[in-house]
């Protein structure tokens, strides 16, 4: 367990460890893993999740911020397991972020739980609608621009790749103003990470990044997983 850096939730445990077998050119956790020569090879740690006992305040928690949960490589029975252990903690919010969210189907999660994605750029549409809880897209790193629709999301993150040659990468402003443009049509709440710090420096003399979270009313989402 880690109290972490990431700015949009308290801490991140890590039940599943090993190299990520996603292949993204751009992953921090496969430069760490290849820096410090950790073991690549995938496996389930249950007994991390008993860290969660030593959280006494209600806290955002990131589930497997150095790997996909919902990879075709991890066995259903790890991801039943981690979901039901996760149960026993209600006033917790459980983050969780994948490439594979149609794999989200396969499974059921209380309100407290997050559906996430990640999005780079427009090769590939969400899927994700949900009549409780929240669905977000975290477009992170932001790699090209995004033509698709955002009006079934509930949150939106958005961040700039960072580490090293990241400024060859940096999105655009303008792509960045369209998500918000929509965010704000829709009434989406948007966390811009503060990574983008750079960008608005090159383009504004003066900015403020939203940082907004989520906050579950009453009738305020819509729609079906």
């Amino acid at each position: 367990m880690i109290k972490t850096k990431i700015d949009w939730c308290d801490y991140t445990i890590n039940p599943i460890k090993g190299l990520c077998q996603g292949g993204c050119w751009y992953c921090y956790a496969r430069r760490m893993y290849k820096r410090f020569k950790w073991p690549q090879e995938v496996t389930y740690r249950p007994e991390e999740l008993d860290k969660i006992t030593q959280i006494k305040e209600p806290s955002r928690i990131f589930i497997c911020s150095t790997h996909d949960l919902f990879g075709e490589w991890i066995p259903d029975k790890w991801i039943f397991n981690i979901i039901t252990k996760l149960q026993n903690y209600p006033q917790h919010t459980f983050l969780l972020l994948t490439k594979n969210p149609k794999r989200y189907l396969d499974f059921t999660f209380r309100d407290n739980f997050w559906l996430g994605e990640t999005i780079t750029d427009n090769s590939r549409t969400s899927i994700m609608k949900r009549e409780k809880g929240i669905n977000f897209i975290s477009f992170e790193p932001l790699l090209g621009e995004i033509y698709q629709s955002l009006k079934y999301q509930s949150w939106i993150i958005i961040g700039a790749l960072t580490g090293k040659d990241s400024k060859q990468f940096q999105p655009k402003i303008e792509w960045i103003d369209k998500i918000l443009l929509e965010a704000t049509f829709f009434n989406i709440p948007v966390f811009m990470k503060n990574n983008l710090e750079y960008v608005y420096k090159q383009n504004y003399k003066h900015y403020r990044l939203r940082q907004e979270i989520p906050v579950i009313r009453p009738g305020l989402l819509r729609a079906k997983l």
